[in-house]
């Protein structure tokens, strides 16, 4: 009697340590999914680029790709910048959305612009 009684503690105070053992620094959040409908690449992604990266100095021709509205379709598919099998892991997805070492643009990206670039790619990342 006495060996069960002494097992039976030493599994409650085993039990009791490994629960109070748990502890978790920080909630991960699930990803916050915004949906944009239908992206357009000349309505709704041009004017992102025209307004945040093909500014002097940046996308505009000095470093690639070029995201000037003449050139940025061709650059970003030509430049493999878009990965329309794994939309989530194309380079520029990764960089607006700041998973990436350098976030573009370096002031950050809100997450409208960060789903209309990945709606844009999940969608067959077309020239329209």
């Amino acid at each position: 009697m006495k060996i069960i009684k002494f097992r039976n503690g030493l599994l409650l105070a085993l039990i009791a340590t490994v629960l109070s053992s748990c502890y978790y620094d920080e909630v991960i959040k699930p990803e916050e999914v915004i949906d944009v409908g239908e992206v357009s690449f000349s309505v709704d992604i041009i004017p992102i680029f025209n307004e945040s990266c093909a500014v002097s100095g940046c996308h505009n021709g000095n470093v690639a790709p070029n995201l000037l509205p003449a050139n940025a379709y061709n650059s970003l598919i030509n430049g493999n910048y878009v990965n329309v099998n794994d939309p989530k892991n194309s380079e520029l997805y990764l960089w607006v959305s700041g998973q990436k070492k350098l976030p573009m643009p370096p002031s950050g990206s809100d997450a409208t612009i960060t789903a209309n670039i990945l709606a844009w790619i999940e969608q067959g990342a077309l020239n329209n």
